[in-house]
């Protein structure tokens, strides 16, 4: 387990590699009924009430993992057997309750839910619709706040719980698939589909299609595989059956210059834009700003620029985007013609282990295909350094102020702000995750990053300027809004 971070991340990850491996000997059918048991050998249960149940949760991993429910517009679920150990009442009366003569708390409650009965206070649950005023006023703090992990964690506002079952449930009106909840969940009880099986069939069946399949990093690789260096990495993804390994940072410095561009363009008519970068915060604005969608740059990902450059040179090619990122699963449906399939690190990890490939013990293969500020997209702040800098190299007359949104919680507070004409800059870098990439939901590790670590990395590119990353590209062939 040295791997990974807690129990439930490394449970996800048998899951995912057992499917690997079967898949891979083309024996999945056949294994499906023993993969639960290998998993869980028993006697004894290890989390839940008895190895039954448990068994059960992982046969709704599996599915999960050989895809899930493809009739869903999203790619995030929630187990429902899984879920059901979190409180059901957010608000609770504590044993600091001193039945106190002034009853604050009855006296504010809006819907008559709270009583006192034996000089205590008592919350009705049928009644109390969670405004939280009671704990607010309080004088002893004896009414306490118990929120359910996942709804804590959705910025977005998605979750809520089904009155009836007590289970979360994901509002698609309001998903943007970010997946802080499915890192938070302490029961993994919300798990994000896969591709992996997808993946491994494209490998097996290229020699019969004659394609060539494409692996695409994300720039955050500098954050993870700790135990080994990312060139021993990029090794072990070759032994896997790509045919190459390309870095995204390589997109990132073509949206840089794009970007840019399009920001000298627009600022002068407009007071302000964002980036559109992130899949999960372009989603965010659409469904709660949508007066700014005309705000948000025109620039597509890294990761589709990557895929269309590859694909200009290389029709044929087949795409697998790598990264830390549950929402690059949402735009690649969007974007379905230029990446075939998006793996998190996560489902690499078991990938490779599947294949019995030990990275750390690979030779070092090649990693060098743009430039420090492509690689710094992974960090927050990295998109306007690159933004800043493409405007000196194309010596535009354009001086970008930019503020961040590190985390959802920012960026919708640097949207509303704009809504009041108060923003005190003309360029909003949005990041759903807090810390950028590097945080990704689907990392390897989730602890505080450094992000000196990613600059590090940037640094040992061998080309230090956007204008010498791209220099042998025809950008005008590559369609980049």
């Amino acid at each position: 387990m040295r791997k990974f971070e807690n129990y439930v991340q490394y449970t996800k990850y048998k899951v995912l590699k057992e499917v690997a491996h079967s898949t891979l000997q083309d024996s999945l059918e056949e294994d499906l009924l023993d993969i639960p048991e290998k998993i869980i050998p028993g006697p004894q249960a290890e989390t839940r009430c008895c190895i039954y149940k448990e068994r059960a949760i992982i046969n709704e991993r599996i599915k999960l993992a050989m895809k899930g429910d493809q009739t869903q517009p999203t790619h995030i679920e929630v187990i429902p057997l899984a879920c059901d150990e979190c409180p059901v009442d957010r608000y609770t009366v504590t044993e600091a309750c001193r039945g106190c003569l002034a009853h604050k708390c009855k006296d504010v409650c809006p819907f008559g839910a709270i009583s006192i009965v034996g000089q205590r206070a008592i919350i009705d649950p049928l009644k109390c619709r969670e405004c939280g005023k009671c704990a607010e006023v309080c004088p002893f703090n004896a009414i306490a706040e118990v929120q359910r992990p996942c709804i804590r964690a959705c910025e977005a506002n998605a979750i809520t719980y089904d009155s009836e079952s007590k289970k979360a449930s994901i509002n698609e009106d309001h998903c943007v698939q970010c997946g802080a909840c499915v890192f938070q969940c302490p029961f993994g009880a919300i798990m994000d589909q896969s591709y992996i099986t997808n993946v491994i069939r494209l490998l097996k069946n290229k020699k019969d299609s004659d394609a060539k399949v494409y692996a695409l990093i994300a720039p955050a690789i500098s954050s993870q595989f700790t135990y080994a260096r990312i060139n021993q990495v990029v090794t072990g993804i070759k032994k896997l059956g790509f045919h190459s390994v390309i870095e995204v940072a390589l997109g990132a410095d073509l949206v840089a210059f794009h970007e840019t561009k399009h920001l000298a363009k627009e600022l002068p008519e407009k007071e302000w834009l964002t980036s559109s970068c992130c899949p999960a915060f372009v989603d965010y604005i659409e469904k709660n700003y949508p007066d700014y969608k005309d705000h948000i740059s025109t620039a597509i990902s890294p990761m589709i620029a990557t895929a269309r450059l590859v694909k200009k040179t290389d029709p044929r090619a087949k795409i697998v985007f790598i990264g830390p990122c549950i929402a690059k699963k949402m735009e690649q449906q969007k974007y379905a013609e230029d990446v075939d399939y998006v793996l998190t690190f996560e489902e690499l990890q078991a990938l490779l282990d599947a294949h019995q490939i030990a990275v750390e013990d690979c030779e070092d293969g090649l990693l060098d295909n743009a430039s420090y500020f492509g690689r710094i997209f992974a960090r927050s702040g990295g998109l306007s350094d690159a933004v800043t800098q493409a405007a000196k190299e194309l010596k535009l007359d354009l001086t970008v102020t930019p503020v961040l949104g590190d985390g959802l919680k920012e960026c919708d507070r640097h949207l509303k702000i704009a809504t009041f004409n108060k923003l005190k800059g003309n360029f909003i870098e949005g990041m759903a995750c807090k810390g950028g990439c590097i945080c990704g939901p689907a990392s390897l590790s989730h602890g505080p990053k450094d992000k000196n670590q990613v600059d590090k990395y940037g640094k040992l590119a061998m080309e230090k300027s956007i204008t010498d990353s791209i220099r042998v590209l025809d950008i005008n062939q590559v369609n980049l809004d």
